[in-house]
């Protein structure tokens, strides 16, 4: 029986039920954190080995509480055909694997992890799906999910979820990670970050030879997820990422553009 997992893919979190990790209610506010700036928060000194770590463990954490699809397997076999030549990130090793579950997502974790889910590669074309890797690398090379994350941690210790120990990180208890995970998972990246990231996925097509026009066409198979009268509540959820829509515009122009360049007018020598 397929768990349900809901993260996002810069697009959408949702609680669930019968799923072995409930996502809504009991995750972290990233949004506060900024105005969160409380002595127990500030006090705490995060190096970069220190998120890193935080990145590792969350990422630990989901794999042990949500159902994989082995590299045997159709989704296996496939993400590893479409991952073969994309080793790293600005240095940082990358790693994949597939959820096995019901919902459409996927996500980046700051130590170089992704995970895409069973269902969006179900619905993905290859051209589509790679587009949606090379944005979620993105996000690693940018170094947006590690922000995310160290916000994350700084607004649990600022509300006394976390406790500090000499002005250092704490030890996790199972259920503080979890709540951290769920924070990285539902993290709302800018707008400024998601074009950044729509961007490096449409280069990375590029460079391995897929559909220029697959960010947009990937983006736009979202959009239409999440409208219509057979539109869940989840999917609709998706409309509520910023501005996917515009995202899909965008890139469609970013392709028209690579496709189909300006003809210079030749000038004849005689």
């Amino acid at each position: 029986m397929k768990k349900l997992f809901i993260v996002t893919i810069a697009v959408v979190s949702a609680s669930v039920a019968s799923a072995q990790l409930r996502i809504g209610g009991r995750s972290i506010n990233v949004e506060k954190a900024v105005q969160a700036a409380s002595d127990a928060a500030t006090a705490i000194a995060l190096t970069d080995e220190d998120v890193a770590e935080l990145c590792r463990e969350s990422v630990e954490w989901m794999d042990e509480n949500n159902p994989i699809a082995g590299p045997d397997t159709y989704w296996g076999e496939r993400l590893a055909r479409l991952t073969e030549g994309l080793t790293e990130a600005n240095g940082l090793p990358l790693n994949f694997k597939v959820y096995h579950v019901i919902d459409i997502n996927a996500f980046a974790s700051g130590d170089g992890s992704i995970r895409v889910f069973s269902s969006l590669m179900d619905i993905m074309d290859d051209d589509e799906l790679m587009a949606i890797i090379g944005h979620e690398i993105g996000h690693i090379a940018n170094h947006d999910v590690k922000d995310a994350i160290k916000t994350a941690y700084l607004a649990a210790a600022a509300r006394g979820a976390i406790s500090s120990t000499g002005g250092k990180a704490a030890a996790l208890t199972d259920s503080q990670l979890g709540d951290l995970a769920m924070a990285l998972t539902d993290s709302q990246f800018s707008q400024a970050q998601e074009f950044a990231a729509d961007d490096y996925g449409f280069k990375v097509c590029m460079e391995q030879g897929y559909d220029p026009y697959g960010m947009a066409n990937s983006l736009q198979k979202l959009v239409d997820l999440s409208t219509g009268e057979k539109a869940s509540a989840l999917q609709k959820m998706f409309s509520s990422h910023p501005d996917s829509a515009k995202r899909a515009a965008r890139m469609r122009e970013v392709a028209r553009e690579a496709v189909s360049p300006e003809i210079i007018p030749m000038i004849m020598i005689e």
